[in-house]
């Protein structure tokens, strides 16, 4: 019987997806040079309960590849400043990197076994200037314009697009936070008039005479 655990627990370990942190990050998924797809959740979310199967299933699937890793991220354990890095709102998020992107991509297509197969068996080493070979025509062209740059003038690009996207990022926090006043405020007025007028209105239905007392006043007349 204790063999028979044992084995189970040995077949779950050996299936279980890798769990990255800012510890491991660099190891598994900057250096690596392999394609990465991952998944940033929260244990408590029904979403990524209801896809774990899958997505284990995936893992297992590629799990030894030399071109593709697919690992979880958690938002509420050691993987939270990874999540925070990242830009991750909501759970799960799903996103691809390549070699060279450590930005990543959103995962926008289905969450089945069959789509997310399909996505990370298509995923590429990407392209950069050690891959020019991946690059598309219209990629090429666009990475021949930067590597013409210095890298002073490519690093302060990047720090502009990056502050760009803050601020917009920014803005949109403090948008959101102003309608959350804003709503808060309405419904606060709201349930405030409901408790003024509730009791006017009942002494106003009140003062109606009840349907036996209008159909004794129908009968005098």
């Amino acid at each position: 019987m204790l063999a028979r655990i044992c084995l189970v627990a040995s077949v779950a370990t050996a299936s279980a997806t890798l769990e990255l942190t800012p510890e491991n990050w660099q190891a598994e998924v900057t250096d690596s040079g392999k394609s990465a797809f991952i998944k940033f959740f929260a244990p408590w979310c029904g979403h990524c309960k209801k896809m774990k199967p899958d997505w284990d299933a995936l893992a297992t699937e590629f799990q030894g590849s030399d071109n593709v890793l697919i690992a979880d991220v958690d938002c509420t354990a050691g993987g939270k400043p990874l999540c925070d890095t990242k830009g991750v709102q909501g759970f799960p998020t799903i996103k691809s990197f390549t070699p060279g992107d450590d930005e990543g991509e959103d995962y926008k297509g289905s969450r089945d076994l069959a789509a997310l197969k399909k996505f990370a068996s298509e995923l590429g080493p990407g392209c950069t200037v050690d891959t020019i070979e991946n690059c598309t025509s219209e990629q090429k062209a666009k990475l021949d314009g930067y590597i013409a740059m210095d890298a002073t003038a490519r690093a302060d690009k990047i720090a502009a697009l990056s502050t760009r996207l803050k601020a917009a990022e920014t803005a949109h926090d403090e948008l959101l936070k102003s309608l959350q006043a804003q709503f808060k405020e309405s419904q606060d007025a709201l349930e405030k008039l409901k408790e003024e007028t509730a009791p006017e209105v009942k002494m106003l239905k009140a003062a109606s005479p009840g349907p036996k007392k209008m159909k004794a006043a129908k009968d005098e007349v």
